[in-house]
Order: structure tokens, then sequence, then C-alpha cells
């Protein structure tokens, strides 16, 4: 016989039931306005014509976040897991600035409150939670982090090089008034970026960021394919099933057990 708790699961954890889509939905839209909430504060005008209104509804919706979060410990099989997932700690990041905000009163520490409650803007990434294909995306990145981490190291490298190579060229007469300048030029120059504060003068200066350019067209794509390889592979892996310990998703759809915490599925 289905528990009341083992309902309220299916409902906060899973996504094919009416109830549980719905649940979903609601989520949405309120990590939605919460964002746009944090956004709008953090502009003076609308600050100074609606901050206290914009204060009201930041306290609903960390009471709400607050209950959901209370939820899905009390609807876990293992509530230690959940709360130590990733999932569950931006849960908890969510609603924690407000609560601390209360305990660190006076003008002195308005700045680290300040500071604390830019935290709220974790809401987002409860998002990724309801949005489909988040966790085979989520393997994908974790899959390919050593390449992509040896491609970084790789690119880290030339910028290096090649922010050593103009500071010596240049010198001061372009800007590049140390080699850390230089590296930052090369980094500036392999994205495309380009911003034009720094720039070379001399022949071989140009010649060497027109090289350091058409280097960046040629790798920029690279992690790209990376991840996309990676995306290919695990292709066909997803399962809509959660686990009830830790709502982690992306299953086999034979698997008995949890891949991230190793509880029982079913």
């Amino acid at each position: 016989m289905t528990t009341r708790r083992e309902r309220w699961r299916e409902i906060i954890f899973e996504a094919e039931t009416p109830a549980g889509k719905a649940f979903d939905v609601v989520l949405l839209v309120l990590i939605s306005l919460s964002v746009i909430a944090v956004m709008a504060e953090s502009v003076k005008e609308v600050r100074k014509a609606v901050g206290p209104q914009l204060y009201v509804l930041e306290w609903i919706f960390t009471g709400f976040f607050t209950v959901e979060y209370a939820a899905r410990l009390w609807a876990s099989r293992r509530p230690g897991a959940y709360a130590r997932s990733f999932y569950g700690i931006v849960d908890l990041l969510s609603i924690l600035p407000s609560y601390l905000g209360l305990f660190l009163p006076g003008g002195h520490a308005l700045m680290v409150v300040r500071v604390l409650r830019l935290l709220r803007i974790f809401r987002v990434l409860k998002m990724a939670r309801h949005v489909n294909g988040a966790e085979h995306l989520m393997r994908a990145l974790v899959a390919s982090r050593a390449k992509i981490t040896v491609f970084f190291m790789v690119l880290a490298t030339i910028s290096l090089i090649a922010g050593t190579l103009m500071y010596l060229i240049e010198g001061e007469k372009g800007g590049f008034t140390s080699i850390p300048v230089g590296v930052y030029w090369a980094v500036v120059t392999i994205t495309t970026l380009g911003y034009g504060d720094v720039t070379p003068s001399s022949g071989w200066g140009q010649v060497l960021t027109a090289f350091l350019a058409l280097t960046g067209y040629a790798i920029i794509a690279v992690p790209t394919g990376i991840v996309t390889a990676e995306l290919t592979r695990t292709d066909g892996d997803d399962s809509s099933g959660t686990c009830p310990s830790c709502g982690a998703h992306g299953h086999l759809p034979d698997a008995r057990f949890c891949r991230r915490c190793g509880a029982t599925l079913k």
C-alpha cells in the first residue's frame, strides 16, 4: 500500500503524473518570479519606488521555498543524502541568505548582508531539475571534464607564451606594461573578444595578433566538440526515474540502485 509520504514523494520528485507536472510548473513560475524580483531589487530606481513591496515579496518566496525544502527532506527516503546532493545544496542556498540577514543587523554589516542576499540568485539553478535533459547534459560535462581541463591548460600555456612574446616585442609602447597585461591581451585575442584597450603598434606585434586571432578561431570550438561527443555517447541512457533518497535523475531503465547515493530505486 502506498503511504502518504510515498505519494508526496512522487509529486515532488517525479514529473510523470499530472500532479507532479503541475508542481513543477508552479515551482518554475515561482523561481522565475523570485529571480526577477532579485534582479529588480538591484536597480536603484526600482528599489526606491517599490522597495518595501519587494521586501515583502521576497519573504513570501522565502517562505514557500523553505516549505518546499522541508517537504523534500521529509519525502526523501534518505534526507541526509538529498541534503548533501547538488540540488539539496542549491535549495538550501536559495533560502539561507534571507534568514542570515535577520542575524546580521547593524549599519557596519549591511554590505555583508547585501552580498549574502545575492546568493538568492542560486534559485535559478533549481530550474535545472525541471528542464528535460538537464541530467543528461550534466553527465556529459562531467564525463568530458578531463579533456576540457587539458584543453584549458593548453589554452593557458598558449596565452602565457603569446603574452610574454608581446611584452618583449611591444614593451610599454602599446600599453603592455607587464607580462600579466600581455597574457590578458592574449586571452582577449584568442577568444575573439577584441576589447581594444591594449593594442600592438609594431609590425611584429600586429603579426602576432593576427596569428593568435586565427588560432582562436581554430580552437574555440574544441570544447563544444568534446561535450557533443559525450552527449552522443550517452544518448539513449536517460530515464525519467528519480531516486527516492537523493532525487537524482538519469538512471538506466533497468537500474536497481541510484548512480549517485547507491540507494535502492524501487
